[in-house]
């Protein structure tokens, strides 16, 4: 640098600093001209103050003109390109200004002179030694050093001098830099202006012995605010340990005065033995003064006086005393404090009269240390024992605000008290009862510390508790108690306080106090149908408290809690919260209230809307279909019901069973319904009263259809069905709906619009009480059926609808009916939006539209597990879906129940059943024909198989074109199906088929759906583990083939049989059923047989029924011969498909 700068921090500073090798380059690459050159002016000024440094990031302070001083904050790092500085400053430019160029320019600078500097003095204690030497040799060399300064040490000494300050009271240590005599007498002594420099720079008069005591007086400097950087006052722990270590140096001495340090009017001090003190009372004139002196002289002193000149406020106290100094002691039997704390606030004492030496005496008998403070004058004393105390409790509360952006944080607190006879005294307190009887005289109330602690323990027992923490806002408060948590708090104030007060307890409340509450004098509900704000189908509910006989609706005095103390509310929080618990909220009066969570605990969990208001309103919209809202809340809560009689008659309705009027079965209905079954009847026909609509979603197996049949034949019956009802199903179940229409309401007339020539049957629509069709005709036959309106529109397997945009969906919503219900065992399969879909056809409006649906309950129910937004979908959809299952009907239903499922094969089922049927046809007559049909027996089996497996599968046929094609069995679809909804009703299931081959198949259909299962066939080597896992339900699904299982297991575990393939012979397809049904299975048992529509599978079924022998002699091998098939027989068996509809779903 060629600029002339200067530098005035502390070497010690630089040197660390120094460590940071930036170069002059490295600060002009990064700065202005115009900061460089205002940051040399800064350093010639003298401007920058301070420098701290920490690691790689230095801290610093420059001065401003006008005394205004700026904060840096400068970060070194190392790039590829040089050191790279990022400062920051508290000046307006903030980033790499003036001022941050300046601390650089500074340690720059500082580390050239030091640099300078060490090659100048490179002198070592070797060179010097060498130096002496040639000295020595060759004294009068003029390189030799001067023989004086040869043989001499330095004449300076560092001297540590106390002096009083300008009152008298305090002494102060100096600092001292003494220049010595050759005859030791000082001829200067001058404070050291820098006493912090000495460790850095280290002068030759620095000496081993003054490194400790130079530590300890600045260490007793930082902090103190001394601006004098010579001066400290000797306090505390270290000022003891530094008077110690300087009179044991006898390096410590004293002045009159300060400014006598500089004529060298210094006198050393002596150490002198601990002396014992007491403190005592001096009347000087018309003022008395508490004092320390000694309780004897000293030894061996020529002066008598007691009285000690300086007392420092070290730990121990020092007292100094005629040039000797040493340490005070209390007497041996006085009382522990510290003489220093004393010494301090004796200095501090304002003027006493000596006309207050009575007043002082009773304040000091007051505070019950007169024996440790002597009293100025004695007064006479009377004591009075056996005064009751009676308590005194003051109830509070104290705002403490932190931060001013925020809202106060409030602490309650109790102070007891104990007053006796007019005196008060708290609890806790270890002061006596002083009162003054006359100006001479006093009297003592002895406290009774039993009655005291029997009273506390009265407070403890209500749940107080003392105050222990001090970094309390109570702790500094006088015998302060305070409580866990507000609801302690709140029970207090409801159930103690008045067992207090009518024990004679006086109670005093501040104006603030949180729990000093107005009475509720009931609750209310308010229903507007007539809300100007709201559509036609929705109406408000305001819920509120009446008090002082004024109405306070109840929402806008929650609000503010819950947005406040949100996980309070939550609602996996609710039920922990107790019914003796109560809820603080201020009124607008600024009054309170203690709200029980009694009550509100059903209000929110019943109105969980409240969770989600984005500002305080007075009432809730809700839609007239959550009226079973309104009748929760009647029965959880004594409310007085201003309006609203309709809903609240519906909402009871909805609400639950045992409000909806039971039905009697219609007359001509072929069947024997089961309690659960009439149940459902009866809440269908209350839907269809009150022109509401639902989802029947009974598990599967309870009889949807049955139930669904019963209530149109009733419809009927009442003479109420003037239209048709149109039901819509998968085209598997059209033959289901036939058969079970005319098996139990035969009277019913149904047509089938199904097959190519479905058209000539649209003119007998209006004169048919059913009508069914399938969801892939709707989109086809959509202009015929919009133009009809009908009494019922009844989806079956209703989650065909689960997709709003489909064609299908949206012509099911177009369709005209009075009345609307969705059949279906799994309402949702994989998302809300599933659910949102079948109740927008049922009950628009309900769910709100798909936008709002999915920001208020799908993504939060889904992603999150929003449990309270899961409890309020819950209660609006609860009316209007009815789900039974199989575990609750359990009682109603037989130990077994079996069922058949018809499947429709596809089309190209039915083209391969039918080629194989001909041929096969053709090839059994021509040999009956050459043989007769006694002895075609193989032959005749064999086609039986081959319809079979086209039936199961065709690619269980060999050389089949369809093995490769997942989609080629209906059946084999259809039990998926099955698999996927039974599984998510929990049930265990056993799957048999004939065919290993056919299980193979099903078990590739598991491994792609991911579905557990467990296999047993002839090939299977651990049948035990097979079994066990079952058992223990490791796995849900058990294929099991014929011969391998359909004998000798116990499968107690599984609820469900499925027969794949009937097995004919109704003795082998029982004992597999039996696999589950059998002694020691504690659940109803389901047994489902799938069966192909049409086909050999079910003409054989029919021919079980007729010729038993027959049909077990069919399937039965070497048992043919003892039957007679007729060409008849044959024929039926051999007959083609009849037509169908081939439309795939």
């Amino acid at each position: 640098m060629n600029d002339n700068v200067f530098f005035l921090l502390p070497e010690k500073t630089i040197q660390q600093l120094g460590m940071m090798n930036f170069t002059l380059k490295d600060i002009k690459r990064q700065f202005g001209q115009k900061a460089y050159s205002l940051g040399l002016i800064y350093v010639q000024k003298k401007r920058v103050l301070q420098i701290h440094r920490s690691g790689n990031l230095i801290r610093s302070q420059v001065k401003e003109s006008g005394n205004q001083t700026y904060q840096q904050n400068i970060f070194v790092k190392s790039t590829t390109e040089g050191l790279q500085f990022q400062g920051t400053c508290s000046c307006p430019l903030i980033l790499n200004c003036h001022h941050v160029a300046a601390v650089l320019l500074t340690i720059l600078q500082k580390n050239e002179n030091r640099q300078k500097n060490k090659t100048a003095q490179a002198a070592t204690p070797l060179s010097n030694w060498v130096q002496r030497l040639y000295t020595a040799i060759r004294p009068s060399s003029p390189d030799a050093l001067d023989n004086k300064e040869q043989d001499s040490i330095s004449p300076y000494k560092l001297l540590f001098v106390l002096s009083p300050d300008q009152s008298d009271k305090r002494l102060f240590l100096n600092i001292c830099r003494a220049r010595y005599k050759p005859t030791g007498e000082f001829s200067s002594i001058s404070p050291l202006a820098e006493p912090d420099t000495l460790f850095s720079e280290k002068p030759d008069y620095f000496a081993k012995e003054d490194e400790e005591p130079l530590r300890l007086f600045m260490a007793l400097r930082f902090g103190s605010g001394q601006s004098a950087p010579y001066m400290a006052e000797p306090k505390g722990k270290l000022g003891a340990q530094l008077l110690q270590t300087l009179i044991g140096q006898q390096r410590l001495f004293w002045t009159n005065a300060l400014q006598d340090i500089a004529k060298g009017l210094v006198f050393p001090l002596r150490a002198a033995p601990p002396r014992q003190a007491k403190l005592t009372w001096n009347e000087t004139g018309t003022t008395i003064k508490l004092r320390w002196e000694f309780v004897s002289p000293a030894p061996k002193s020529r002066r008598a006086s007691t009285s000690i000149d300086y007392i420092l406020p070290t730990e121990p106290a020092w007292y100094m005393e005629n040039l000797t100094c040493g340490e005070l002691i209390l007497l041996d039997n006085a009382e522990y404090f510290s003489i220093s704390r004393i010494q301090e606030l004796i200095v501090q004492a304002p003027p006493i009269s000596a006309r207050d030496k009575k007043n002082v005496s009773r304040l000091l008998l007051e505070k019950g240390i007169e024996n440790t403070i002597p009293v100025p004058e004695a007064l006479e004393e009377t004591v009075l024992e056996n005064i009751e105390p009676h308590p005194v409790l003051y109830l509070g509360s104290k705002p403490v605000i932190h931060n001013e952006a925020e809202t106060p944080v409030w602490f309650d607190y109790a102070q007891l008290k104990f007053e006796y006879d007019g005196q008060s005294v708290f609890l806790g307190s270890d002061l006596p009862i002083i009162r003054p009887k006359n100006e001479k005289a006093v009297e003592r109330i002895i406290r009774d510390e039993f009655s005291e602690n029997t009273i506390r323990d009265m407070l403890l027992s209500f749940g107080f508790r003392t105050v222990t923490d001090t970094s309390s806002p109570l702790y500094p408060l006088q015998g302060v108690l305070d409580m866990d948590s507000p609801t302690e708090w709140l029970h207090f104030t409801q159930e103690n306080l008045s067992v207090l007060e009518d024990s004679g307890w006086k109670i005093e409340k501040s104006a603030d106090y949180r729990y000093n509450l107005r009475n509720i004098q009931k609750w209310y509900a308010s229903v507007n149908e007539n809300d100007e704000n709201l559509d036609k189908d929705w109406f408000s509910l305001e819920i509120g408290i009446v008090v002082n006989k004024k109405h306070f609706p109840l929402f806008p005095l929650l609000y503010p809690l819950i947005k406040k103390y949100p996980e309070s509310f939550e609602y996996k929080n609710l039920e922990r919260r107790q019914d003796t618990d109560s809820l603080l909220a201020t009124l607008p009066d600024k009054s309170r209230v203690a709200l029980p969570w009694k009550m509100i605990r059903p209000v929110l969990r019943i109105l969980g809307e409240l969770h989600y208001l984005d500002q305080p309103r007075s009432s809730l919209p809700l839609h007239r279909l959550d009226s079973a809202r309104l009748a929760e809340l009647e029965r959880d809560l004594p409310l007085q019901w201003i309006n609203g009689d309709l809903l609240l008659e519906m909402g009871r309705k909805l609400l639950a069973f045992n409000g909806v009027k039971i039905i009697a079965p219609p007359v001509s209905l072929n069947a024997t319904l089961r309690d659960y079954q009439i149940e459902g009847l009866s809440w269908m026909q209350f839907l269809r009263e009150y022109g509401l609509a639902g989802i029947l979603a009974d598990d599967m197996g309870l009889g949807k259809t049955l139930q669904t049949l019963s209530h149109i034949l009733l419809e009927k019956e009442a003479g109420r069905l003037k239209e048709p009802a149109l039901i819509v199903a998968p085209t598997s179940l059209m033959s289901n709906w036939q058969d079970e229409a005319a098996r139990f309401t035969p009277s019913l007339k149904v047509l089938l619009l199904q097959g190519k020539d479905r058209s000539r049957h649209f003119d007998r629509i209006k004169q048919s009480d059913i009508v069914l069709t399938t969801y892939a005709l709707l989109p086809r036959d959509e202009g015929v059926l919009l133009n009809h309106e009908f009494h019922l529109l009844i989806l079956d397997e209703s989650q065909y609808i689960k997709n709003i945009r489909s064609k299908a969906t949206q012509i099911a919503s177009s369709l005209k009916a009075r009345h609307k219900l969705c059949l279906t065992g799994t309402p949702l399969e994989n998302h809300l939006g599933e659910l949102w879909s079948q109740f927008h056809f049922l009950l628009p409006g309900l769910l709100g539209n798909e936008k709002t649906f999915n920001s208020e309950f799908r993504h939060s129910i889904e992603k999150t597990g929003d449990e309270a937004r899961q409890e309020l979908l819950n209660r609006r959809i609860k009316p209007f879906l009815l789900r039974r299952t199989k575990d609750k009907v359990a009682r109603e239903l037989p130990m077994k129940t079996e069922m058949v499922r018809y499947v429709e094969l596809t089309s190209n089922q039915r083209q391969i059943y039918e080629s194989v049927r001909e041929l096969m046809d053709k090839k059994v007559q021509d040999e009956i024909a050459k043989y007769g049909i006694a002895h075609c027996q193989i032959i005749i089996l064999e086609a039986l198989l081959k319809l079979r497996q086209v039936c199961c599968d065709p690619r269980l046929l060999r050389g089949s074109a369809y093995k490769k094609s997942p989609n080629a069995s209906s059946k084999l679809v259809e039990l998926m199906e099955m698999l996927e909804e039974l599984l998510l009703e929990k049930r265990h299931i056993l799957v048999f088929s004939q065919f290993t081959s056919m299980l193979s198949l099903i078990e590739a259909e598991l491994n792609v759906r991911r579905i557990p299962y467990a296999l047993l066939t002839g090939d299977t080597a651990d049948r035990a583990s097979a079994i066990r896992n079952f058992q223990e339900g490791k796995v849900s699904v058990f294929l099991i083939s014929l011969k391998a299982g359909g004998v000798g297991l116990n499968l107690t575990a599984a609820d469900t049989v499925i027969h794949y393939d009937p097995w004919w012979n109704p003795a082998v397809e029982n004992q597999a059923t039996d696999r589950a049904w059998r002694i020691g299975q504690d659940k109803p048992v389901f047994v489902y047989k799938l069966i192909a529509k049409g086909t050999l599978e079910e003409k054989i079924q029919e021919l079980q029924q007729r010729k038993a022998d027959l049909a077990s002699a069919m399937l039965s091998s070497g048992q043919a011969q003892h039957i007679q098939i007729t060409p008849e027989d044959l024929q039926s068996i051999f007959r083609p498909l009849e037509e169908q509809d081939t439309i795939e779903e």
